[in-house]
């Protein structure tokens, strides 16, 4: 929980590797996946380092690989996929990675080779035949070609082939065309000839006699039959060498793969200046130290080296990345903010609050009981399923559900909270606990005759002359008390219905939106406690939660207390709240009722206070800086550790001297004296201060506003779901009964198909993306920056296992 909270500490280590257990060392290193490298040869081009030539032998095994799994997909044979990954191959075993098929077991055929003629016989004294084969797309050009350049001297015949023949060069499987051409003359005879090359067809001789030609004829079916059985022998053979390897293919994919990173990682050591040992910079988390030297003595032991690798931890000033360990349950929310941006080097991380608000605010736009209870249904057989192949293996859509299925679930599960608040269950009200209204006390013969005049009452005139009743809370009995649980189901038949839902979803909105902000301002000073930068709190934080209180939290205050003070007997006399919200800031000459008595003071009190807090706002932060630079400038440091701060920050060189004074830290050094001079200005300190305090207080008023998309996505649901069961299901139901149970069930079928689509899929993504737009512009903008560099461990699970659908193994 601390580690989602915020970020691990990091460190920098330096590793020190022998040149014979280097290999070893980063094979277990890339087994447990601890440290991020950096590269210490960012000068050096590519194909200028030191293992520049393992990489390229890695690439052509990848190469061989990839047309091996191309064979073995195309001769249908399943590739076998492990669960483990095996480890990487020893350095030793490395150059003996192939494949060794014995092809001595082959069978050895005559070469016979088909008759060759070296010219054409022909009958007569001047004619002469060509016979041959071409493609059925190239006839119509071949006879006009033959037409225009033979001037009509040949005899063009054509039969289709009976089967299609497959092209040996690029394996497609064509339609031929046996063609024979008659001609007279030599010289067109070369024409021929000439023309029939130029189309590639495949010419064969023509005999002049019918005994050779029979003799021919039976020549070649003996070569056809030969041809066959030297195929399927072929094809056998090679099928039983395809299954052989489709046993180990899986492995030596994945050996492949790790052998390439593990080059790749080397290609970013530096060699010492004896040129025999490796020198590597990585980024480790604290907690991960005892780690790294196991898997240091693991490599060196694995590889038989008397002297051990070893490792050592270098201060730096440089910002660590950002390191934040997740599960299958968090992984999703920390993708949503870190769509956002990685988080700074130790910041609050958002995705611990973002696991409750974020499907809470979805399911406040999607409140409805059956369509949260279908979706979440789905993320559940997704969650009981998801170690399935099929599903890890499924199309970019599928996948998409799949990575997201925690959030599903508890999107799903908080919608069917919100539908029971809002008594909606696909567009119906449910009736739990029976209403809190009670009809029958309206009527006059549930009251005395004295107090018939006193109370507007029902009788069986009224009742039936009238096509709308107003139920009176006034009178005695008829409100009984509220419903328990939501919103009480006797709404769904009122008339003023979509009014009420209106007032109260208005309300619950802006309730929501000030207490999520809020609750972001104050986050921001675990920031600023986190780095000792306290003066942000009394200069920024607290200015910005009494601007924020001071006027969008008095209009919660007044909202609570209109609802606890006023009854429905008192609520025709209760105040507006919007007007009195605006006299606030009007100051109107004449006095109002007003929610309670000395109101028109304490609105007074709470604008100066308002008034007050934006100058502090303004120049309370640069001021101090400006004091702090001056009054202590040219405190020298000699720090150690991490610059908690982004580089090149103004405020970051104001600060060196106070926060060395609380570390205890009074050394001087003349380099730093004459950085902070020239670094510090105090206009941009003051212009960055001034846009972001004219950015908050605009943007108090906006984004509250801006979380009234609750409220209305929350009523186009609504209305959307009313309108599909009464364009649907309410027709169906209303049908005569002899037909009704055979049309009941087409009218079943479009409804849950329209609900799917429409309220679940459409209406569910537009939700989804109001409820990203809300955290990352209304609540994370309050206090986180997102302007880090997410952690990339070294580690051989981020490979994939997988054999791709283009058959890469790449």
């Amino acid at each position: 929980m601390g580690s989602l909270f915020r970020s691990e500490t990091m460190c920098l280590a330096q590793l020190f590797l022998q040149s014979g257990t280097a290999y070893e060392c980063l094979s277990a290193l890339g087994e447990k996946g601890l440290v991020q490298f950096r590269d210490l040869n960012q000068n050096i081009s590519t194909f200028q380092r030191k293992f520049v030539g393992e990489v390229k032998r890695c690439e052509e095994l990848e190469r061989i690989l990839v047309y091996l799994v191309q064979e073995i997909n195309r001769a249908d044979i399943p590739l076998p996929e492990g669960e483990t990954s095996p480890p990487a191959p020893p350095l030793k075993q490395v150059l003996e990675m192939q494949f060794e098929p014995t092809y001595e077991e082959f069978p050895s055929l005559e070469s016979d080779s088909l008759l060759d003629y070296s010219c054409m016989q022909r009958l007569g004294a001047k004619l002469g035949f060509v016979s041959g084969l071409i493609n059925q797309g190239k006839v119509e050009a071949f006879e006009k070609m033959l037409w225009r350049v033979c001037k009509g001297y040949t005899i063009v015949s054509y039969a289709e082939l009976d089967e299609s023949l497959e092209d040996p060069e690029t394996g497609e499987v064509i339609k031929w065309y046996v063609f024979l051409i008659s001609f007279w003359g030599e010289q067109i005879g070369h024409k021929v000839k000439k023309i029939c090359d130029c189309y590639h067809c495949h010419v064969y001789p023509y005999p002049n006699t019918a005994e050779e030609r029979r003799e021919i004829q039976e020549g070649l079916n003996t070569r056809i039959q030969d041809l066959y059985t030297v195929l399927h022998k072929t094809e056998d053979y090679l099928r039983q060498v395809l299954c052989k390897a489709a046993e180990s293919v899986y492995s030596r994919v994945i050996q492949v793969k790790k052998m390439k990173a593990i080059y790749h990682m080397l290609n970013m050591c530096s060699f010492d200046v004896t040129n025999k040992c490796l020198i590597a910079e990585v980024w480790c988390p604290e907690a991960d130290l005892q780690e790294l030297r196991r898997a240091l003595e693991e490599g060196s032991r694995e590889s038989g080296a008397t002297i051990p690798s070893f490792m050592n931890i270098i201060p730096t000033k440089e910002t660590p990345p950002t390191r934040i360990r997740t599960n299958k349950f968090t992984e999703g929310f920390q993708n949503i903010v870190d769509a956002y941006g990685v988080g700074s080097y130790r910041e609050v991380n958002p995705a611990l609050f973002t696991i409750i608000t974020f499907p809470f605010l979805f399911a406040v736009m999607f409140g409805d009981l059956g369509h949260g209870f279908v979706m979440f249904l789905f993320a559940l057989l997704l969650v009981l399923n998801e170690n399935h192949p099929r599903l890890n293996q499924s199309q970019e859509i599928m996948r998409m559900f799949f990575n997201g299925r925690y959030i599903l679930l508890l999107m799903g599960l908080f919608s069917v909270y919100t539908g029971l608040i809002y008594n909606d269950c696909f567009s119906k009200s449910v009736n739990l606990f029976g209403s809190g209204w009670n009809v029958s006390a309206m009527y006059t013969s549930s009251h005395p005759a004295a107090e018939h005049k006193k109370m507007v009452l029902w009788n069986d005139s009224v009742v039936r002359h009238n096509s709308v009743l107003q139920l009176d809370p006034s009178v005695p009995g008829v409100f009984r008390g509220p419903y328990p649980l939501g919103i009480d189901p006797i709404w769904n038949l009122a008339t003023n219905r979509l009014t009420f839902l209106n007032s109260f979803k208005m309300k619950m909105s802006v309730i929501l939106g000030i207490i999520h902000m809020t609750f972001g301002v104050i986050l921001g000073i675990f920031n600023h406690l986190h780095f000792r930068k306290k003066f942000n709190i009394y200069l920024v934080s607290i200015p910005e939660l009494l601007f924020m209180l001071c006027i969008f939290g008095y209009l919660i205050f007044m909202i609570f207390y209109k609802w606890l003070v006023f009854s429905a007997e008192t609520s025709r006399v209760a105040p507006s709240i919007l007007i009195e919200f605006i006299n606030m800031f009007l100051f109107p000459a004449s006095k109002t009722n007003g929610l309670y008595t000395g109101q028109e003071y304490v609105q007074r009190v709470l604008l100066v206070v308002t008034a007050l807090s934006v100058p502090v706002l303004f120049l309370g932060k640069p001021l101090f800086l400006l004091w702090l630079h001056n009054g202590r400038s040219c405190f020298g440091v000699n720090r150690s550790g991490y610059t908690l701060i982004r580089k090149d920050s103004e405020e970051e060189v104001s600060l060196l001297g106070n926060q060395d004074v609380e570390e205890g830290n009074h050394q001087v050094e003349d380099g730093c004296r004459e950085m902070a001079c020239e670094e510090f200005n105090f206009g941009e300190i003051l212009m960055t201060q001034v846009i972001h305090s004219i950015e908050y207080c605009l943007g108090c008023i906006s984004n509250t506003a801006s979380y009234l998309r609750l409220w209305a996505l929350s009523l186009a649901h609504a209305q959307l779901s009313d309108v599909l069961w009464a364009m649907l299901m309410r027709v169906g139901l209303r049908v005569d009964t002899t037909y009704g149970v055979l049309l009941l069930f087409p009218v079943i079928a479009l409804f849950a198909v329209l609900t799917i689509f429409i309220l679940l899929i459409m209406e569910g993504l537009s939700a989804f993306l109001h409820a990203i737009r809300l955290h990352w512009v209304e609540f994370q903008n309050k206090f986180y920056v997102g302007a880090g560099t997410k952690f990339v461990p070294f580690s051989f699970s981020l490979l994939s296992s997988k054999f791709n659908n283009d058959d890469s193994v790449a």
